[in-house]
């Protein structure tokens, strides 16, 4: 048993280039989180990015974006007064211990009896992230695969040699940048839909600004070709974050998608109804992805069972320790999986990218995937590359829209058991 006698946190405001929009909201910037776990032997650091529109929109639109910031932010610090003093054999367990009182807190000073669990989990990545170094210095390993619980071993037995680098084409990001992304090598993109073009929620102008912008982009790109998909073909994968409130409204905007001949580009749809629905879409004709509705093994069941089709793995949003148990269920139920962004720093794209790297690839791609798109929004990503412990390795950065993930990658499992000196810097 590993019992917990020390904690601290901190947290760094990260601007971003621009207004970042989905869910038909807009950031300016993001927290990035410093939690530690002590033993009266070790320390495990880790981090966390909080995205408040991303893990409850309703948070983000009653608040001023900071104050949303500073909820999150105070649950974290509850979790560790929390986590002072509990011993635990597994991260995994300590997460099911916290989470509970964590969701009840954040209810609370939201005022918010309906808040979503993914807040909380977005809250408690830094905590798990934390537990799972201090649980790797206590048991001497040092090797993310000793980490991979055996029911998972399976699940994640792949090594790819070669991740995609999945970019995020959000509501304002110009074709023309769309196009260049392409020419420089990127050919699976990530698209946001679900506009609210007016600020009104009217859904009918929403449908029709996703249907110009699909258009818009398959026109742009759709002539252009690439080794690594099975048609050759440029690839959509489309995020609505729960903005379609009907099955007849996502129907229709997947007709207009044949008409224009991108149906058939579109790989993934991820969350089109808001989870409180809970709509049956084995009918509808695009593989639908589950990702903030999955708060749970329960949850992940349940979404299998009315017809989704893959999972968006967020290590690095609703912690590792959820994302090992949806694996699990994943695999059992033959259900591709991914990992998506939550914009995250550099460091915190290594944890997605060692789960990535060990996932067998989507249908119709030919080598893994992972979205990472930092490096489009953050103003000081530059800088923000300097805090990795391997920065300017080979495979931290990739080159033309790919990871090339060498022996070195999986010798030093992309570094994550190695300290940050800037990260580490704020909790003195």
């Amino acid at each position: 048993m590993i019992k917990i006698t020390e904690t601290k946190l901190n947290f760094q405001r990260e601007p971003l280039l621009a207004p970042f929009g989905f869910k038909g909201g807009y950031l300016s910037e993001l927290w990035q989180v410093v939690a530690s776990l002590a033993s009266d032997s070790y320390q495990g650091v880790g981090l966390g990015v909080q995205s408040v529109l991303w893990s409850d929109g309703r948070i983000f639109a009653e608040n001023p974006e900071a104050v949303g910031n500073a909820m999150m932010f105070l649950m974290t610090a509850y979790a560790l007064e929390k986590a002072r003093g509990l011993t635990f054999q597994t991260p995994t367990e300590l997460l099911e211990e916290l989470l509970p009182q964590i969701l009840e807190y954040g209810k609370t000073i939201t005022a918010n009896p309906d808040l979503r669990t993914t807040f909380a989990l977005n809250s408690l990545v830094a905590v798990d992230n934390a537990a799972w170094l201090l649980y790797s210095q206590e048991h001497r390993l040092d090797d993310f695969d000793q980490l991979i619980p055996a029911s998972c071993k399976e699940a994640l037995s792949f090594k790819h040699e070669a991740l995609a680098n999945i970019p995020l084409m959000t509501y304002g990001v110009p074709v023309s940048e769309i196009v260049k992304a392409v020419k420089a090598g990127f050919f699976f993109l990530k698209i946001k839909i679900g506009s609210d073009p007016d600020g009104d929620g009217d859904q009918e102008k929403m449908l029709s600004w996703d249907c110009a912008r699909l258009k818009e982009i398959h026109e742009a790109v759709k002539d252009f070709h690439t080794p690594y998909t099975e048609s050759g073909n440029i690839l959509y994968y489309l995020d609505a974050n729960g903005r379609y409130q009907s099955k007849d409204l996502l129907l229709r905007f997947l007709e207009e998608a044949e008409k224009i001949g991108a149906r058939e580009r579109i790989v993934l749809l991820e969350e089109p109804f808001p989870e409180e629905l809970e709509i049956d879409v084995k009918d509808i004709p695009a593989r639908l992805a589950a990702d903030e509705s999955i708060h749970s093994v329960a949850d992940a069941k349940a979404r299998i069972q009315m017809g989704y089709g893959a999972f968006a793995l967020k290590p690095i949003a609703k912690t590792l320790s959820l994302t090992l148990d949806i694996i699990q269920v994943a695999w059992e139920n033959n259900l591709p999986c991914f990992c998506a962004d939550l914009t995250v720093n550099p460091v915190m794209v290594e944890w997605n990218k060692n789960v990535a790297a060990r996932l067998a690839p989507l249908p119709g791609l030919k080598i893994g995937v992972v979205e990472s798109n930092g490096h489009q929004n953050y103003r000081n990503w530059d800088l923000m590359k300097s805090y990795h412990p391997c920065s300017g390795a080979d495979w931290a950065e990739p080159q033309d829209g790919i990871y090339h993930l060498d022996e070195d990658f999986y010798a030093k499992s992309g570094g994550i058991f190695l300290p940050s000196k800037h990260y580490n810097s704020l909790l003195k």
